[in-house]
C-alpha cells in the first residue's frame, strides 16, 4: 500500500523514505493539502499531513470520497482538523502528541536573544563593512524577569534555559508545573505576568480560549521595554493589534516564528510576488521585529521523532491499535 505524504519539505524527505522503508511505501509531495491539491489522494488509503494543511470539513468531503480512510498528521497541533467531520465521515485522525521539547525552546531563545542584541541588523551592516555600534546596543538577560505563558514540555525547557541565565521566572497557565516550581517559578495572573516581564515568551496550544491571548489590551498591559517571542501558534497574538504598538515605538524586540495568517505563505517561496498581507508586509519592515518560517520546530532530532511517530501511527492503524496520538479513532 501506497501512503501518500503532502506538505514534505526537501530535508525532511529522506528522513520520511527512511523511517518508512520496509514498512510501506510512501510518495512525498512538496505541495500543501488544501481544496485543490485533495484529489491528488484519490486512492490512498492513508495520508500524511503537515501542520499547515487544511484539513477543513470540504478537504475532508474529497478525502473521504477518494478513498482516504486516515490522516497521519506531521505535528503536534492539530487545530487545522475539523475532527467533528473527520469522525462522521469515518476517517481516523492522529497526531504526534510529542517530540523533542528543546528544539522549541532553544529556538525561542535564539529568537529573544537575536533581536535583544540586535543581530540582524549588526549582520546586515558587517556585510556592508559597516561596524559602527550605533543603534546595536542590548540588554544582558541575568537578573531580569521572564515570564512563562504556558508551562508544558516547552514552556518548561524554555524555563530551564532562563533559569541558567539567572533569570527571575513567573508562570501562567491552567496547571501548575512542579518541575517549574522547583526553579524558583511563581505562579501569578496573566495580567501580571505581562506586566512584571522583561521576557514574555508564548508556549501555548492554539484553541477558542486562547485565540488572541495577547490581544491589544495584553498588549498595552506590557513593558514598553520588553521582549515578545512567539513559537507556538501565530493566533495566540492578534497581530494587528501588534502592529499598531509597535508603530508607537514600543518593545525592545519582538521574535515571531508563527504568523496567524501563514497559511499559503510559510514553507513557500513567494520572494518573486507581491504580497498581499498588509499586515505581514508591515511586519517584516520593523527594525526590531525578526520573522521565521515556523521553523523552530526543525531540528534532526525532532523531526526524526515526528517521522518516526507518524509510521507508528500508520503501523498503529493498519494492526487496529490506538495509541494516545489518537484523535478520531478507526470506526
Amino acid at each position: 500500500m501506497e501512503i501518500l505524504a503532502f506538505g514534505v519539505q526537501a530535508d525532511e524527505k529522506p528522513l520520511i523514505e527512511r523511517a518508512f522503508h520496509g514498512h510501506h511505501e510512501i510518495r512525498c509531495l512538496d505541495v500543501f493539502l488544501n481544496e485543490d491539491t485533495a484529489p491528488i489522494a484519490a486512492g490512498h488509503e492513508i495520508v500524511s499531513t503537515s501542520v499547515n494543511a487544511d484539513l477543513g470539513a470540504g478537504v475532508l468531503e474529497i478525502l473521504a470520497a477518494g478513498g482516504t480512510r486516515m490522516v497521519a498528521q506531521r505535528s503536534t497541533g492539530f487545530n487545522n482538523i475539523d475532527l467533528d467531520t473527520a469522525g462522521r465521515l469515518g476517517v481516523t485522525v492522529a497526531r504526534v502528541s510529542y517530540y523533542s521539547p528543546y528544539s522549541v525552546a532553544e529556538f525561542a531563545w535564539t529568537l529573544a536573544m537575536a533581536v535583544n542584541r540586535r543581530i540582524v541588523r549588526a549582520s546586515t551592516r558587517t556585510r556592508d563593512f559597516d561596524f559602527r555600534l550605533h543603534g546595536l546596543m542590548g540588554r544582558d538577560m541575568h537578573g531580569r524577569t521572564a515570564g512563562v505563558l504556558g508551562t508544558g514540555k516547552i514552556g518548561e525547557a524554555f524555563a530551564r534555559i532562563a533559569h541558567g541565565f539567572g533569570m527571575r521566572l513567573l508562570g501562567w497557565d491552567v496547571a501548575e508545573n512542579p518541575a517549574c516550581m522547583e526553579l524558583g517559578m511563581r505562579y501569578v495572573p496573566k495580567d501580571e505576568l505581562l506586566a512584571q516581564s522583561d521576557l514574555v515568551t508564548l508556549h501555548l496550544p492554539l484553541m477558542a480560549e486562547t485565540r488572541h491571548l495577547i490581544d491589544g489590551a495584553a498588549l498595552k498591559s506590557m513593558r514598553d521595554d520588553a521582549v515578545l517571542v512567539n513559537s507556538s501558534r501565530g493566533g495566540l497574538i492578534d497581530t494587528a493589534a501588534l502592529v499598531g504598538e509597535l508603530r508607537a515605538g514600543r518593545f525592545t524586540g519582538v521574535g515571531l516564528d508563527v504568523y496567524e495568517a501563514e497559511a499559503g505563505l510559510f514553507f513557500l517561496d513567494k520572494s518573486l510576488e507581491a504580497i498581499a498581507d498588509d499586515t505581514l508586509a508591515r511586519l517584516v519592515t520593523f527594525p526590531n521585529v525578526l520573522v521565521t518560517s515556523h521553523q523552530a520546530y526543525y531540528t534532526e532530532d525532532a523531526v526524526g521523532q515526528i517521522v518516526d511517530a507518524t509510521v507508528k501511527n500508520v503501523l498503529d492503524y493498519r494492526e487496529g491499535r490506538r495509541s494516545e496520538n489518537v484523535l478520531v479513532p478507526r470506526s
